[in-house]
């Protein structure tokens, strides 16, 4: 059995971007422009990623939410 090596990362139905599993942690590639300043940022792990992308969310103006 293999691990996956990528993760999608979605908040409130937006596809916020995927992270990708290497060497120190899991780099977070944006594919919604709303999360750009997540863009490659390293995390220690899935779930630090996948909080930082809910609080970022939560932080935005409600004309970015769209």
């Amino acid at each position: 059995m293999s691990h996956a090596s990528a993760y999608a990362i979605e908040v409130q139905g937006r596809s916020a971007g995927i992270v990708v599993a290497e060497r120190g942690g899991f780099t977070f590639f944006v594919s919604d422009w709303a999360f750009r300043d997540l863009d490659r940022r390293v995390f220690r792990n899935v779930g630090q990623a996948q909080r930082a992308a809910h609080q970022h969310y939560s932080r935005l103006p409600d004309t970015r939410r769209r």
